[in-house]
């Protein structure tokens, strides 16, 4: 394949850019990666939680599945899937200030993270990829929730209870993933409270 473009993401910060269809986007990462597209065409037309998961019949994505819009489009499929050792997110949204400052107010932090946090983020994937997308016209509202890369969540099949846990990939794991059309693509480095966030890698390539 052949590399068009190349960045290096900071943790806790944001990137956007835009993929033509059949191009490839590789996401190097240890931590979670909370990742949205959107129709380069038709901003509204976005990446949907629930259609994708409809759509593919599962809760957790892999090699050869779909990401869907609301109105049953397209988006992307995952060409290669690295990460063996946990699974992605369908279920949580985004991180966010509000959410550490609530869950701080609660006194919930031990509840939601396996492990001692003693100082929350000023900010979280939402004012990440707010920032990211800004330059595109769209509004924090109007961010989809995202797909949550690398982020294994403990789910009882029975309850529906959710728990973070610790699993994370390691060193040299990546998603590639292919636009079935022209798009914009973002994603957020997130902080990762369960286990703490780093940077990320991404990679744009053309077969």
């Amino acid at each position: 394949m052949k590399k068009l473009k190349e960045g290096h993401v900071p943790y806790n910060t944001g990137w956007a850019g835009e993929l033509r269809k059949g191009q490839i986007i590789r996401i190097l990462a240890t931590t979670t990666v909370d990742f949205v597209a959107f129709d380069l065409h038709d901003l509204r037309e976005r990446f949907d939680q629930a259609r994708t998961k409809v759509y593919n019949m599962k809760i957790f994505l892999s090699t050869g599945d779909k990401l869907m819009s609301k109105s049953i489009k397209h988006l992307m499929t995952i060409a290669e899937d690295t990460f063996k050792e946990g699974t992605h997110d369908l279920q949580k949204g985004m991180c966010s200030r509000i959410r550490f400052q609530l869950a701080k107010q609660e006194g919930r932090l031990r509840q939601y993270y396996p492990r001692e946090i003693t100082e929350i983020p000023d900010h979280g994937c939402w004012e990440n990829l707010s920032n990211a997308l800004k330059p595109y016209g769209i509004s924090p509202e109007d961010i989809p929730s995202p797909f949550n890369l690398n982020q294994t969540m403990k789910i009882d099949g029975a309850t529906g209870k959710m728990e973070h846990t610790q699993i994370r990939p390691k060193p040299g794991n990546y998603m590639d993933l292919r636009a079935e059309m022209d798009l914009l693509a973002a994603f957020s480095a997130c902080p990762d409270l369960p286990v703490g966030g780093k940077p990320v890698d991404v990679l744009i390539y053309e077969p």
